[in-house]
């Protein structure tokens, strides 16, 4: 298994910057995530901005950063999301995703 193989275990913290609360986007975002198999966490900051960490098959967290940088939930306006700390996993750390507080 290597980099470009869409079955590698992957790991990436986000963070979504916009117009992003207030428009249930850490609901839709754990929605996909659990009906593309994405495990880890998202919640709201205090800066306004929606944070998480997610883990998964490479090719659902391509499907997931997509919609976290280009998408996201009805009603919100992104503008832009950072991404950092990718890790290459043997095994998932979170057995599934949840919405922290």
């Amino acid at each position: 298994m290597g980099a470009e193989d869409p079955d590698t275990l992957m790991a990436v913290e986000f963070e979504v910057f916009g117009q992003v609360q207030g428009c249930f986007f850490t609901k839709y975002c754990k929605d996909l995530a659990e009906s593309l198999g994405i495990t880890g966490w998202v919640k709201n900051t205090k800066r306004g901005t929606i944070y998480g960490k997610i883990q998964g098959c490479k090719a659902n967290v391509d499907i997931m950063l997509n919609w976290l940088s280009t998408e996201g939930s009805p009603g919100c306006k992104i503008e832009k999301c950072d991404l950092t700390n990718w890790q290459y996993l043997s095994r998932l750390d979170y057995h599934n995703f949840s919405i922290r507080f």
